[in-house]
């Protein structure tokens, strides 16, 4: 159980330095009021399609049968993240908006990305790679 916790862990650190990686150019090179929206989105994609190939290989060693299969357990494991991606995107924002330090945001994504993974395991263990009831 350690070993998975570690793993999840690891692979929730990489899908998150994933999806901030993604964000920074965003921040860096856009002056606009609807910068945090684009990078946002961008980085959700990215830490998504990071976070699914991890997991699917390396925690609950799924190995899809084909790729109509493979399609359907993403977009399993995208809806479940809906729910996840609200609590994360709703964090980031709250920090963006109210702590007056520079930067800010990124530390509002990585909680609100560290409490959505611990979420979307769960849910993902029950609905996208659990076995059939």
């Amino acid at each position: 159980m350690l070993n998975l916790a570690l793993k999840y862990s690891l692979f929730a650190a990489i899908a998150t330095a994933v999806n901030l990686l993604t964000q920074w150019p965003f921040f860096a090179l856009l002056d606009a009021s609807w910068v945090l929206y684009l990078a946002m989105a961008a980085g959700t994609l990215t830490g998504l399609v990071t976070k699914y190939v991890l997991d699917k290989r390396w925690i609950f060693y799924y190995t899809p049968p084909n790729r109509r299969d493979d399609f359907y357990r993403f977009m399993l494991y995208t809806a479940m993240g809906g729910f996840t991606t609200i609590i994360f995107w709703g964090t980031e924002m709250a920090f963006y908006f109210w702590v007056p330090v520079n930067g800010a945001q990124y530390w509002g994504g990585a909680l609100g990305l560290a409490i959505g993974y611990t979420a979307k395991y769960l849910l993902d263990r029950r609905f996208v790679f659990g076995e059939p009831a």
